[in-house]
């Protein structure tokens, strides 16, 4: 299984970026898809998760409002939209999977599977 995290980098306050993770190994809707992030001398916490099958979706209230979380089942592909971006959100960014909780129950606690993250700086 990997997973493969992209489109991070630098972007002023108050705008948007598109993160994008890659999903090989796994059958399509049996997974849940899940969103980290870790800031400088943070934990790494949980902000978003996406299930498998039905696509329900959760969310940190951190995120709520600004960040959506959605998949495309038939490319095996998870994305998070990121808006209205604050200096808070620096952090890396990393995408997991879950096939054993495709329902995303506890998913801060931990997923199965994880990518390498990818960088994101919000900075004026």
């Amino acid at each position: 299984v990997q997973l493969q995290a992209s489109g991070g980098g630098l972007v002023q306050p108050g705008g948007s970026l598109r993160l994008s993770c890659t999903v090989s190994g796994l059958a399509s809707e049996e997974y849940s898809i899940a969103w980290f992030r870790q800031g400088a001398g943070r934990e790494r916490d949980g902000i978003t998760c996406i299930s498998g099958s039905d696509s329900g979706v959760y969310y940190a209230d951190s995120v709520k409002g600004r960040f959506t979380i959605s998949r495309d089942n038939s490319k095996n592909v998870g994305y998070l939209e990121m808006n209205n971006l604050s200096e808070d959100d620096t952090a890396v960014y990393f995408c997991a999977a879950d096939s054993e909780n495709p329902g995303c129950t506890d998913y801060g606690r931990g997923m199965d599977y994880w990518g390498k993250g990818t960088q994101v700086t919000v900075s004026s």
